[in-house]
């Protein structure tokens, strides 16, 4: 009977005890560091994701801030206009107008006949005390200018004479404060036709105190061509030869304008019926007859016609407004002329021409005051300039093709300021074929750079861009099925103490510096598979019947050995083979290229093929970037087939399945969006490298699967060029416009790869 009243008495072992209140404290401060710790991590995790999208934007926006001022378009600036007093002979004839401006554009200049006058471009006032009535004999009938480059002009007189006029400018600093200073020198004249002759229309060159040609149309028809030969340095004799020749001019072909070339030994001229005549210089003198070419409707004449920088090119500009280049088709000398580009057509006669001194770019003018600016390379006519309904009297292109400078048949000297940095850029110009000087045919063609500033710029990028690719093909076809093979073998079929030893080497490979394997590839293993090519042929057909073979007489051994692969012995037996295979083939190296290339692989192949053989081809390549790419897409491979998990294997096997059923059915399927990964990394690594390619290619920006050929990457490209591409100049910002295609490319191909991922993953996630 229970005690009422009485408390029960309980064990102290059956009570718990409590915990102290030190421990209790310093588990709750252990609790709330741990949450801090976790949320400071949280946004530190999150903060340095954020902070690599804004960096990869920052990427692409900065190209694009680069890229972008390649694609605006040329605009164009009055700077002057000043009224000039013209005689009513100098407005009714423009042959004796002339004008120009130095290199700064802040001395323009007028030449009236005899009278030359100068400008201040900061307030338009004459400069009286420089120019002035020029000591010219007789009276002038015709003003042109002396070559494409500089200021010297040509003035042929009423009396067969031609005054060589060189106009200067020099630059006086004081302080930070520049002034040019213009200067006149008339040189020595020269008889070009028999005195009582007048020149009516004439060309002149000269290099230098060599030698000048000149070639006079007289009024009456005549053509002559007057060539003077100066003393040179190193010459016995201070004598001056002066030859002459009259040139035979077809019958009833009238001349409407002439030019020469700077060594004097092409002569060009436009006929009133639409055709040009070319004259060669042939050792003592000029053909005795032109070829003749017609660049023009019947009746439509030759209007202007003058060289574009380079002298390679002609540009026509006839009655009707057209406007085009020709060429001398190459390989003939003086030989037929060739059509290249049809610019947009003036609707009124075209009346004037001027050249640019440092691009291909030139400016036509109609009668009606309208000025096109037109680029030859590109076939663009990029600005338009609309006239007053005034023709204009003279036209001059600025020395550095950032103005211009025209004197109106109403007197009025206007100077405009042009941005045009970049007109050799176009979408077309880019990515697709051009017909460059010199070439018969649409190619495209990369070639940034020459010897000489009067080189065409050919910044195509496609040959760039299809070298990444082949560059990216050959070394993924190399490093695929040896990575992706090893991965499986090392997964699945291994010992797991082998593959404890195989795998980190493997990604050891990795780590090697990809500069160390471009100089290997480029100087030492590129002149090794010159010489062992035969070899290395016999190899690649032999090695793999050889392991096939090995593989088939394995599975004839007895249980016993074959149990040995636990110590891997199948390994041994492999390489043992393997490298027998390859030392017998290395060893009959001459035998086998006498029995497959007849003694001469490289003269062979050129013969039956067509192909040639370059030392640092693709071939060097598969090998040099599929050693590079080989690790990556090994390792990542082999953890995804690895990660599969086990119990999916094991119950595969206990359902009878063999281990190549195994593989083929459920871990391939359950790996493939790692191994999808692996490919899609080693791809991505494969386009952006850059020593490798750089060292061991050749850098050949040309267009040929041939994997005998070298080619250059569009990173290799950056590398090359970029220490000599000048800040903010076209070439500069072409090379961005590389790295942003780089930058696109790989951004939309791991873009798609992402999503073909997920796919894979979420379809295959019941594994």
């Amino acid at each position: 009977m229970a005690q009422s009243g009485i408390p029960p008495v309980s064990s102290p072992a059956l009570v718990p005890s409590e915990k102290p209140l030190t421990l209790v404290s310093r588990q709750t401060a252990q609790r709330r560091i741990r949450h801090l710790l976790d949320r400071v991590a949280k946004y530190v995790v999150g903060a340095g994701g954020l902070a690599t999208i804004v960096s990869i934007m920052g990427i692409f926006v900065y190209l694009m801030w680069e890229v972008i001022p390649l694609f605006q378009p040329a605009t164009i600036s009055p700077e002057l206009t000043v009224p000039v007093a013209l005689t009513d002979t100098q407005a009714s004839n423009r042959s004796h107008l002339m004008v120009g401006i130095d290199e700064y554009r802040e001395v323009p200049f007028v030449l009236q006949g005899k009278h030359l006058q100068f400008f201040s471009l900061s307030d338009g006032i004459p400069m009286p005390e420089v120019g002035g009535e020029l000591p010219v004999g007789g009276e002038p009938t015709s003003v042109i200018p002396m070559g494409l480059k500089g200021t010297t002009l040509s003035i042929g007189t009423d009396r067969g004479l031609v005054y060589p006029v060189q106009v200067l400018y020099r630059s006086d600093f004081q302080g930070d404060q520049r002034t040019i200073i213009p200067s006149v020198k008339v040189n020595d004249p020269v008889q070009v036709v028999p005195e009582g002759m007048g020149v009516r229309l004439h060309a002149h060159v000269k290099r230098g105190d060599e030698f000048q040609t000149v070639a006079a149309l007289t009024g009456s028809g005549e053509l002559w061509v007057t060539r003077i030969e100066e003393p040179g340095e190193f010459s016995f004799t201070d004598d001056v030869t002066v030859t002459k020749h009259r040139l035979v001019v077809p019958p009833q072909v009238h001349l409407t304008t002439l030019t020469l070339d700077s060594i004097g030994k092409r002569l060009v001229a436009g006929t009133m019926d639409g055709h040009l005549l070319a004259w060669e210089w042939q050792r003592q003198g000029f053909d005795a007859m032109p070829q003749s070419m017609a660049v023009g409707a019947a009746g439509d004449s030759v209007t202007v016609l003058s060289y574009l920088l380079g002298e390679r090119t002609l540009v026509v500009g006839t009655r009707s407004g057209s406007v085009s280049t020709w060429v001398f088709s190459s390989g003939q000398s003086g030989g037929p002329l060739r059509k290249v580009h049809a610019f947009r057509s003036h609707a009124r006669p075209v009346t004037n021409l001027s050249v640019s001194q440092r691009d291909k770019g030139f400016l036509t003018a109609d009668d009606q005051g309208t000025v096109f600016l037109h680029y030859s390379t590109t076939a663009e006519t990029i600005l338009e300039i609309e006239g007053n309904g005034k023709a204009i009297g003279s036209l001059r292109y600025a020395p550095k093709a950032d103005g211009a400078v025209w004197l109106g048949e109403d007197g009025t000297l206007q100077t405009y300021a042009i941005h045009n940095p970049h007109p050799e850029v176009t979408i077309q110009s880019l990515f697709f074929p051009v017909t460059y000087e010199g070439y018969d045919h649409p190619e495209m063609i990369w070639q940034s750079s020459s010897g000489s500033d009067e080189f065409e710029s050919k910044l195509g990028l496609m040959p760039l861009m299809f070298g990444t690719l082949k560059g990216t093909i050959y070394a993924m076809i190399l490093a695929i099925p040896l990575a992706v093979m090893g991965a499986i073998y090392t997964a699945m079929f291994m010992h797991p103490h082998l593959r404890a030893i195989v795998k980190p080497s493997l990604e050891i490979m990795a780590a090697l510096p990809s500069v160390v394997l471009g100089f290997l590839a480029g100087l030492w293993f590129a002149p090794l598979l010159e010489k062992i090519f035969p070899a290395v042929v016999a190899i690649v057909g032999f090695l793999p019947l050889v392991i096939a073979g090995c593989c088939l007489l394995w599975q004839f051994l007895p249980i016993r050995v074959k149990r040995m692969d636990a110590y891997g012995l199948d390994l041994v037996v492999m390489m043992v083979a393997i490298v027998l295979t390859v030392a017998g083939c290395l060893m009959a190296n001459h035998s086998i290229e006498g029995w497959l290339f007849g003694g001469n692989f490289k003269q062979w192949m050129l013969q039956n093929l067509g192909l040639t053989y370059d030392q640092r081809n693709a071939i060097v390549i598969s090998f040099a970037m599929g050693f590079a790419v080989i690790p990556i897409i090994f390792s990542i491979a082999e953890d995804s087939i690895a990660n599969v998990p086990r119990h999916l294997v094991a119950g595969s096997l206990a359902l009878g399945a063999t281990r190549w059923q195994t593989l083929t059915r459920l871990v391939l399927v359950s790996a493939s969006p790692g191994i999808f990964s692996a490919l899609m990394i080693g791809f991505g690594r494969a386009v952006g490298e850059t020593m490798i390619v750089l060292m061991a290619t050749g850098n050949t920006p040309i267009m040929d699967w041939s994997m005998f050929n070298g080619f250059r990457t569009l990173s290799a490209n950056i590398a090359v060029e970029m220490p000599e591409a000048p800040h903010g100049g076209t070439l500069y910002r072409v090379l961005f416009l590389s790295g942003l295609i780089l930058f696109g490319f790989t951004f939309t191909i791991n873009t798609i790869a992402e999503m073909v991922r997920q796919r894979l993953r979420q379809k295959y996630s019941q594994f």
